[in-house]
């Protein structure tokens, strides 16, 4: 072998080598979440995910789930959105928006959780009561959304109590969303503005499912979750939409909704007919309705700078 390859097959044991301790961690690190989200060219948070403005996420509140998925599809993300939920608050009106902290469990074996209470204690996590559902938990940040995969499980494997349930809303101001089970619903439905979204309810607390890694890539039902997502969560449904595609999605929403709005004035004030503005506009309308949104009574749901940057995408 010459020294050549020999450089080539030490640089291939480092980069294995690298690989490896990265697998190790207990969270998914900063480099790893930025190649997860490489589309995304906004701020960032410490941890790598994707910081979406506050701003954007309250709009998304108002958006249907069925606009915001039916946007998606159109988009190629065929696999966002799961069903059939069931809620600590069974609220018709209830919605939750936020940026999504992943966390993946798995059935419990002893060697690997002795291998996980190793890793944490390098990473000088508690780990003193073996407390490991706790570490994802004081990652959370005000706006988050504590999404688990707890694969179903109902006997011995439920992820949140009513004290953990009250450590995630007063971190998050929000709640989880779990694909298993949630205990003790009585002191859950106590917690003031803490909701959840479950697969149902076990009074029995987890000993027999083991929290693994978070802020990977994790499986929620028939979706692939990725750390940075945001997710729109309302009665029964959740959908769960990329970071690079939440400012697309809000403003497809609101541009319905204002376009509607402009084809009902132009056709009361019998500027335009029914058959024009529901069909392809020309770009006369196109102007008829930059003027009507310029001079718009009220406040519009998006700034004109982003309709505008919007309607340029769309070739407007």
């Amino acid at each position: 072998m010459n020294f050549k390859s020999i450089l080539t097959c030490a640089a291939a044991v480092l980069v294995a080598s690298t690989l490896t301790v990265r697998a190790q961690s207990t969270a998914g690190t900063p480099e790893y979440i930025k190649s997860l989200t490489a589309h995304w060219e906004g701020e960032r948070f410490p941890d790598g995910r994707p910081k979406v403005s506050d701003n954007l996420i309250e709009r998304l509140k108002k958006v249907a789930i069925e606009d915001a998925w039916a946007e998606l599809m159109k988009l190629g993300y065929l696999n966002q959105y799961e069903g059939e939920w069931q809620l600590v608050h069974d609220d018709p009106n209830a919605c939750m928006a936020g940026r999504v902290v992943t966390a993946q469990f798995m059935p419990m074996r002893p060697d690997l959780e002795d291998a996980v209470i190793e890793q944490g204690k390098k990473e000088g996590r508690d780990w003193q009561q073996k407390r490991t559902v706790s570490w994802v938990i004081n990652s959370l940040q005000k706006g988050d959304v504590y999404v688990a995969d707890t694969y179903d499980k109902e006997w011995l494997g439920t992820v949140v109590g009513s004290n953990l349930g009250r450590g995630v809303y007063n971190r998050t101001g929000n709640g989880l969303i779990t694909y298993g089970h949630v205990r003790d619903i009585e002191g859950l439905r106590k917690i003031e503005g803490f909701n959840a979204w479950t697969k149902g309810y076990d009074p029995s607390y987890m000993r027999q499912t083991l929290l693994v890694h978070y802020n990977i890539p994790i499986r929620i039902g028939k979706v692939t979750v990725i750390p940075g997502d945001v997710v729109l969560a309302k009665w029964g449904a959740c959908l769960f939409i990329p970071a690079h595609l939440v400012e697309h999605i809000v403003l497809t929403a609101e541009f319905t909704g204002i376009s509607d709005e402009f084809a009902t004035d132009m056709q009361n004030s019998g500027k335009l007919t029914a058959g024009q503005v529901d069909s392809v506009w020309s770009p006369e309308i196109n102007k008829m309705f930059m003027d009507w949104a310029k001079n718009y009574k009220g406040k519009l749901p998006m700034s004109l700078e982003e309709l505008e940057r919007y309607l340029k995408g769309r070739n407007f």
